[in-house]
């Protein structure tokens, strides 16, 4: 059985803008992070900052092994501007039998060759946070996450329609199939909505549901 040491440590391969930001904040959360990456300048530059920062070709295996990569539960390949590098590192993981490898990719071509490859999950930063920010700039949302599946959560002013009277007569739920989850009245924090929490005008609401239907009630504030 592994030890809560084995399991909470996470070896991060790749320490561009990506890897190094997810390894730096994993270190300040207390995790053990072992970091690695090809440029010896960039290992240098995290050495203090990481609990290990070592120099490797990643894609070699025996290489890996060495650095007891083979051992860990949790990866993340953030290699993006070599596509070599990134896929073979992958697949490398993916022999190691580590249960959790995440990769970042830089399209979506790229993401679906490292999920053939055996990656778990796929992060594609650049055009996640692109497509939150297109949301955000429109104006009617104040915050935008999607998660898989086409389901998102949002944060937007409450519509005209559903002011003053309670959630479950204001038919959000079954008009546009969105959950009203908290309500933020102005001056105070964000509150747990029931059927019986009342909408009043500035409002500021947290909403989950389909991506098309979230984003149809926020187009009517």
């Amino acid at each position: 059985m592994l030890s809560d040491k084995q399991t909470s440590r996470v070896v991060v391969v790749g320490l561009g803008r990506f890897g190094s930001s997810l390894a730096l904040e994993l270190t300040a959360r207390g995790t053990e992070v072992l970091g690695i990456d090809s440029n010896p300048k960039i290992v240098q530059q995290h050495a203090q900052e990481l609990t290990h920062a070592v120099v490797a070709d990643t894609t070699d295996a025996e290489v890996m092994r060495q650095l007891g990569v083979d051992q860990f539960q949790r990866a993340v390949v953030g290699i993006g501007t070599d596509l070599e590098a990134s896929i073979l590192t992958t697949a490398l993981l993916v022999d190691f039998d580590i249960p959790h490898i995440w990769a970042k990719a830089v399209s979506r071509q790229h993401g679906r060759i490292l999920q053939r490859m055996g990656a778990h999950h796929v992060v594609l930063p650049e055009h996640e946070m692109g497509e939150r920010v297109a949301h955000l700039v429109t104006g009617r949302m104040l915050d935008f996450i999607e998660f898989e599946d086409d389901y998102a959560m949002v944060k937007t002013r409450a519509p005209a329609e559903a002011v003053g009277m309670p959630l479950d007569q204001s038919r959000l739920r079954s008009k546009y199939g969105v959950t009203v989850v908290g309500v933020k009245r102005p001056g105070e924090g964000f509150t747990y909505a029931t059927a019986d929490t009342v909408i009043n005008r500035g409002d500021v609401l947290i909403l989950a549901g389909r991506t098309s239907e979230v984003e149809r009630v926020a187009d009517l504030t």
